[in-house]
């Protein structure tokens, strides 16, 4: 009795769980992460008790709900530097980092910001952001990225991208998609484009922007 009685407790603790965070997803995923936790607790369904006993921090509640897309902006990333093109895989991540963004808002404001407690996530966040950096560099020795653009640029694109509002998912997607391709067209070298004005840094850890090797090599000045 004591055993089923136990198991009973944990199955529903898991369920409150994984309602918290789907509901968190969704909300996330319209309004962005300024939304308060009573709010989501209230979207799943639960005590706002409960929710804080299993996220006591909006800071968990977020790099728990964003895990899986993290996992796959790492992807992501990882196919953009597998491919011997490296101006194909700079635009390919340009792609479908858009895409992956427009489809959940709130994780493009999970992604530049900073969860100093989440180690785990902070450590893939930090990944994706210097793999997109290098990225960046091999396209410039390829010739195909102008000189001036830095890692920043993108988070620029990225933040835009999220701004993008549509009246159904379809059309969401389809319009990151050409916005996608504006910016691919604008990261391009050409002869005769315009210099950029000053970096407006955005991407949080100075690790990958204060020692960027892109950011050195090409910041205006």
């Amino acid at each position: 009795m004591t055993d089923r009685l136990s198991h009973a407790l944990r199955s529903d603790a898991l369920d409150n769980r994984e309602r918290i965070l789907e509901a968190a997803r969704a909300v996330f995923a319209v309004d962005g992460l300024d939304v308060p936790m009573r709010e989501v607790a209230r979207r799943a369904g639960v005590a706002p008790a409960t929710l804080y006993r299993r996220f006591p921090t909006k800071e968990m509640l977020v790099t728990e709900a964003f895990a899986e897309q993290m996992y796959a902006c790492r992807a992501v990333v990882d196919e953009g530097l597998a491919d011997p093109d490296p101006w194909h895989g700079f635009c390919l991540v340009i792609e479908k980092m858009c895409e992956l963004h427009a489809r959940d808002r709130g994780f493009t404001a999970a992604l530049i910001s900073t969860f100093p407690k989440a180690v785990d996530f902070e450590a893939r966040r930090e990944y994706a952001l210097r793999a997109v950096d290098e990225l960046a560099r091999r396209a410039k020795e390829a010739g195909r990225l102008r000189p001036d653009v830095v890692l920043d640029d993108v988070i620029l694109v990225l933040m835009a991208n999220s701004g993008i509002h549509a009246t159904s998912p379809t059309t969401q997607v389809s319009a990151s998609r050409r916005f996608a391709a504006l910016a691919i067209s604008a990261f391009q070298a050409s002869p005769d484009a315009s210099p950029l004005p000053p970096v407006a840094r955005l991407a949080s850890p100075a690790s990958v922007t204060g020692h960027s090797q892109v950011g050195q090599a090409s910041r205006p000045g």
